[in-house]
C-alpha cells in the first residue's frame, strides 16, 4: 500500500500564484452575504484551510516558473489548468510548456450560446482537453442538472473532452442547493455518453457519489480541496474495491494547500498497490485523452 515514487504524477487541479486573490475570487464573492467572505477572507473558503497565503504573499516575479519549480520539486510532471482569465498566464503557460500544462476551458451557462462558442474556440486554438463548471458560483446560480447546463454536456460529448464540475456543500459561503449529488444522475442518464468529473468532495454525500460512479460508466471523482487526510474513507474503500479506474488525483495549489502538504500527507492514504498508478496518472490521462 505503500505510494510509488518516479511516477509521474498528473495533477487535474492546480493553479499559479495571484498577487491579489481577491480579486481573482470576486466572481464569487460578489453574492456572499457574509462580511468575513466580502472584506476579510483572502479567497471565499479561507475559513476551511490553514496557512492560507495572505495578499500580496505570492506577488511573485514569474508565476508560471513559480509554479514549475513546486510541480519539479514534488514529482507532478503535467497539471489541468484553466485559460480565458488571469490576464492570460494558462495561455502563455501552455505556449511556453506544452509538455507540463493541460489547458481546460470553463463555461458559464448564465452565457447561453456564446459560452458553447467560446469552448469551441478555446478548443481549437489550444486543444483544451476539459471543462469546468461551477453551479454554486455561477452567478445567478445554475443548478447542475439545470437546462441551461444541457448544451455545455452535449458539447464535451461532442468534442469528446470530459467536464469537471464541482458538486456537494461548497466552501464559500454560497447556497449549496446546485451542487447536491443527486443531480448528477438525471444529467448521467440523459447523457450516458457523457465522462462527468467531480470536484471538491461531494460531501456529504459521498456514499451516494460512489454508488453513482457504480452505476453510470462516465462518472468519476477527483479529490480537489481536500487534503490527504481528509479523504473520505468511503471514497477511498471505493478505489480498493470496484473503483480504482474511478478517483482521480486532484491537488488545490496555490489556493488553500501547498503541494508539500499534499506531497506529505499522501503516503499515508491507505490505497492498494495497484490503485496508485490509476489514481496519480492513469486515470487522469484517460479522461484527458493523452493516454495514447
Amino acid at each position: 500500500m505503500s505510494m510509488p515514487t518516479g511516477i509521474g504524477i498528473v495533477d487535474t487541479m492546480i493553479g499559479f500564484p495571484n498577487r491579489d486573490m481577491r480579486e481573482a475570487y470576486a466572481f464569487i464573492t460578489q453574492q456572499t452575504k457574509d462580511r468575513q467572505s466580502r472584506e476579510e477572507f483572502a479567497f471565499p473558503a479561507e475559513y476551511m484551510f490553514k496557512n492560507v497565503p495572505e495578499k500580496g504573499e505570492l506577488a511573485v516575479a514569474d508565476p508560471i516558473a513559480y509554479t514549475l519549480g513546486e510541480m519539479d520539486k514534488w514529482g507532478v510532471e503535467r497539471g489541468l489548468i484553466g485559460i480565458g482569465a488571469h490576464g492570460g498566464i494558462g495561455e502563455l503557460a501552455v505556449k511556453q510548456h506544452p509538455d507540463r500544462f493541460i489547458p481546460s476551458s470553463s463555461f458559464d451557462p448564465n452565457e447561453g450560446y456564446p459560452a458553447i462558442e467560446k469552448l469551441v474556440r478555446e478548443f481549437e486554438t489550444y486543444n483544451v482537453r476539459a471543462v469546468g463548471v461551477f453551479p454554486a458560483g455561477t452567478f445567478p446560480q445554475v443548478a447542475i442538472n439545470d437546462k441551461k447546463m444541457y448544451p455545455l454536456y452535449a458539447k464535451a460529448i461532442e468534442l469528446g473532452i470530459p467536464v469537471f464540475c464541482t458538486a456537494g456543500v461548497p466552501g464559500p459561503r454560497l447556497r449549496m442547493e446546485p451542487q447536491r449529488v443527486e443531480l448528477i444522475d438525471e444529467v448521467m442518464y440523459d447523457f450516458p455518453e457523457l465522462t462527468f468529473v467531480t470536484r471538491h468532495g461531494c460531501e456529504p454525500w459521498t456514499d451516494l457519489a460512489w454508488k453513482l460512479m457504480l452505476k453510470w460508466p462516465g462518472l468519476h471523482y477527483s479529490t480537489s480541496a481536500f487534503a490527504p487526510k481528509y479523504y473520505p474513507p468511503n471514497i477511498i474503500n471505493y478505489a480498493n474495491t470496484r473503483g480504482s479506474d474511478k478517483i482521480i488525483y486532484a491537488g488545490y495549489f496555490p489556493m488553500g494547500l501547498s503541494l508539500e502538504r499534499i506531497m506529505t500527507e499522501l503516503p499515508q492514504v491507505p490505497f492498494r498497490d495497484e490503485v496508485w498508478p490509476k489514481f496519480l496518472r492513469e486515470n487522469a490521462l484517460r479522461v484527458l485523452g493523452l493516454d495514447k
